[in-house]
């Protein structure tokens, strides 16, 4: 008995090391590399097999690429301390928690980051076992990513539609335009269908959508109209305060 609890004591601990290496190798690796596929992607077309509607359509843009009107958006509707926070939102959940409680509609906590994490390394489930590895994930993707690359993969592998994946195929299907020139409501119907892009449809808006829709709007406004980067900030500042001292200069030489 003891022979047989030793060996899978060394089992778990040898497999437990080999997961932490390996979720550290794919993380770093996929802060250079494009992320092409997804889990959900093949889950959905083995989901859609018996329809023969079995499709992949999905094409990833960089960073650059992206209109800073569809980052806004996303992160208005999405996850407003993105920015802020390191991964998780303890504000959001107390929240989530305290309606569960008093009996009122589940509603959702989970921030950019972890969606990024279920998205790119792990499968739709709503089990303890699978919000424990994204949480795990989570922690590596705020380690070893940036959150301008985090929500870089997140608008390039995020579901928008029946088999329509990322941001440019969404561009391209609903609106036949490339993404870098979505305007701001396009890009603000884009993040309203997030919550449930298989119901919702960005092409053929519902009134409830264009509800949605102008709530998003409003709250981009409020946001500031803009979305910076904690490092696009740091640089601004550098910028004036360089402007700062050659104005000064010059004026000590007049």
């Amino acid at each position: 008995m003891k022979s047989f609890l030793l060996l899978c004591w060394n089992f778990s601990l040898r497999a437990g090391v080999f997961f932490v290496l390996f979720s550290f190798l794919l993380v770093l690796t996929l802060r250079w590399l494009p992320v092409s596929y997804t889990p959900l992607m093949f889950l959905r077309c083995i989901q859609n097999v018996g329809s023969g509607n079995v499709r992949i359509d999905h094409k990833w843009i960089k960073e650059d690429e992206i209109p800073n009107n569809l980052k806004l958006a996303v992160v208005c509707c999405e996850d407003q301390r993105f920015l802020t926070h390191h991964g998780f939102d303890f504000e959001e959940i107390q929240k989530a928690m305290k309606d569960a409680e008093d009996g009122e509609r589940n509603r959702g906590a989970s921030t950019i980051s972890q969606q990024t994490a279920k998205n790119v390394f792990l499968w739709p489930s709503s089990t303890y076992i699978r919000k424990g590895f994204e949480a795990w994930f989570t922690v590596l993707i705020e380690i070893g990513w940036s959150k301008k690359h985090i929500l870089e993969v997140y608008l390039n592998s995020i579901e928008f539609g029946d088999g329509i994946y990322g941001c440019e195929a969404a561009a391209q299907h609903f609106f036949h335009k490339h993404a870098a020139e979505l305007s701001v409501v396009e890009s603000a119907r884009l993040a309203v269908v997030l919550p449930n892009p298989i119901k919702f449809n960005a092409g053929k808006p519902s009134a409830y959508l264009i509800k949605r829709q102008n709530w998003a709007l409003g709250q981009m406004r409020n946001y500031g109209g803009i979305l910076k980067f904690p490092s696009e900030e740091k640089e601004e500042v550098k910028n004036n305060i360089k402007k700062s001292k050659d104005h000064s200069q010059l004026e000590n030489t007049k």
